[in-house]
């Protein structure tokens, strides 16, 4: 039985930190929030600050979980992305916004992550 979406994309979001403090990724925040909106992980990758939505799924029924992050979403988290720079006085930093695709097998719940580098741009 699989549980609800929000507890899947917990879990999505714990197996996106570790992956990506496995392949070098310094992680600043997660779940940082405003009234414009949310960001799943927001991390370094070298000279890069990352802003990173996480989409987990069980299988592909529904289509590819980046496709969820439609232009509007993206809106949101450039916005939120833009008060994080502020507040935190980022302006340094080169910036993208990354996805990481977390699909979970339905068979074994083993997961299947893609880490889609610069997803989409201002």
């Amino acid at each position: 039985m699989h549980s609800s979406n929000k507890d899947i994309g917990s879990r999505g979001e714990d197996i996106a930190e570790n992956h990506l403090k496995e392949i070098g990724y310094i992680i600043l925040e997660r779940n940082f929030q405003c009234k414009t909106g949310e960001v799943d992980i927001i991390a370094k990758d070298g000279n890069y600050l990352c802003f990173i939505e996480v989409k987990s799924r069980y299988g592909k029924l529904y289509g590819n979980p980046c496709e969820a992050v439609t232009y509007s979403k993206q809106s949101k988290i450039r916005k939120t992305a833009t008060v994080y720079i502020m507040k935190k006085k980022l302006y340094k930093f080169n910036f993208r916004f990354d996805v990481i695709e977390i699909i979970f097998n339905i068979y074994n719940n083993i997961p299947s992550i893609r880490l889609i580098k610069n997803a989409f741009q201002i």
